[in-house]
């Protein structure tokens, strides 16, 4: 009969036996109990189910997507371009900032994102993000992407990839040094980080459906053993009047010779905080946002939210937007007419403000610089030159002066 701490507990040892055969065990590291999630299952793992995946995530894109876009052609703004009204609406159900929101989000998700180009005879007509998870890759002889096949609603759509990645899909993707065609996402690189605060949240979870204190042990003092009707009582009575947040704090009563013997965390156990807290850092780390706007204690990077903040839009949001402007500048270029340039438009950053003044003051007190390399320093354009009215011939040299009355 097997003892019946194992038998209550659920743990079986297997029976002992002496063996006289020398033995010699090899063995390495164990794999862990952190799974391996790739796609979509990454993805729901991380974005849907950890609270700082889903607050990163948010943060930079919405931040991202909220920068408007400047158009400018040849140098100069360009207001009432058609391409700048395609970028505020780019299709009958969605607005500029949703597509540029869904887009960021798939970059810091999967490392990808895709849009596709509705073309008409004057332009294109409309652009939708399509979802990576349902896009598949076919590769040319040469290895480098000959089409798209995007597969929704039991159906395959074909995007051909044209000449120099030119098609009517655009494929946006973050830099990956071990693959030619696809990116390499945050999300990924953080895997292991939120695997671990996963782990600890479910740690607290057992703990709070214990009391909030780990178990403790049932002494059986009495010199005879258990039946199994007593053991199977005992077992049934802690389960369904013991057991679950909902039972925290109640006696229990003992008979027979059982004696409760609680236990207690020691501080070496309590590190899992610890834990929990290095791994929410580390998980803001390979997203680019600093801990201290995500609420996370024990961060003194930056002195006050403001350069926090700022700190967010220089070092993450900003470069992914130029990154996206230079993309959609390339692949949006007309055949005809001139060369298309996106620029962020900085003095609408409300937390760039002072920055933008000091740069404004500087520029301003520059006496060597003409006005238009004070714009070009600005950011903007030469100013328009517009003709003026011709002025007067000058009499010819020979010509005397009219004589006086």
């Amino acid at each position: 009969m097997l003892p019946w701490f194992s038998r209550l507990f659920g743990r079986a040892a297997a029976p002992r036996r002496k063996s006289t055969i020398p033995l010699v065990a090899l063995h390495g590291p164990g794999g862990g109990f952190l799974p391996v999630r790739q796609g979509a299952g990454l993805v729901a793992a991380g974005y849907h189910r950890n609270a700082i995946v889903y607050r990163c995530v948010r943060l930079v894109a919405e931040a991202a997507a909220s920068v408007s876009w400047t158009l400018l052609i040849d140098g100069r703004e360009a207001p009432d371009h058609p391409l700048g009204r395609l970028l505020e609406r780019p299709n009958p159900g969605a607005s500029g900032t949703e597509l540029f929101e869904a887009l960021y989000g798939h970059l810091l998700l999967s490392g990808n994102g895709y849009v596709a180009r509705i073309a008409g005879h004057a332009g294109p007509l409309a652009l939708h993000a399509l979802r990576p998870d349902r896009l598949s890759l076919v590769p040319g002889p040469d290895g480098w992407p000959l089409a798209y096949d995007y597969a929704a609603g039991g159906a395959t759509l074909r995007f051909p990839a044209g000449p120099e990645g030119a098609g009517d899909l655009l494929h946006l993707r973050l830099f990956d040094p071990l693959n030619d065609q696809l990116g390499f996402a945050p999300l990924a690189a953080a895997e292991t980080a939120f695997a671990m605060h996963e782990a600890a949240h479910r740690w607290n979870k057992a703990l709070l459906d214990n009391s909030a204190r780990p178990s403790g042990a049932l002494v059986y003092a009495a010199s005879d053993s258990m039946t199994e009707t007593q053991f199977d009582r005992l077992r049934d009575e802690l389960e369904s009047a013991f057991q679950g947040a909902g039972n925290a704090g109640r006696p229990i009563l003992l008979e027979g010779g059982l004696d409760w013997k609680p236990l207690s965390l020691s501080p070496r156990d309590m590190d899992f905080h610890a834990a929990q807290a290095g791994a929410a850092r580390e998980i803001a780390l390979a997203f680019g946002v600093p801990p201290m706007l995500l609420g996370l204690p024990g961060d003194n990077t930056y002195a006050n939210y403001a350069e926090a903040n700022r700190a967010l839009l220089r070092l993450t949001v900003l470069p992914m937007v130029q990154r996206m402007q230079a993309a959609f500048a390339h692949w949006l270029q007309p055949p005809e007419g001139g060369i298309l340039r996106f620029r962020p438009d900085l003095d609408a950053i409300e937390a760039l403000a002072e920055e933008r003044e000091a740069l404004w003051r500087r520029v301003s007190a520059a006496p060597f610089l003409s006005e238009d390399e004070k714009r070009e320093a600005l950011g903007y354009g030469r100013q328009a030159r517009t003709a003026g009215p011709a002025s007067p011939a000058s009499p010819p040299a020979s010509a005397s002066p009219p004589a006086s009355p």
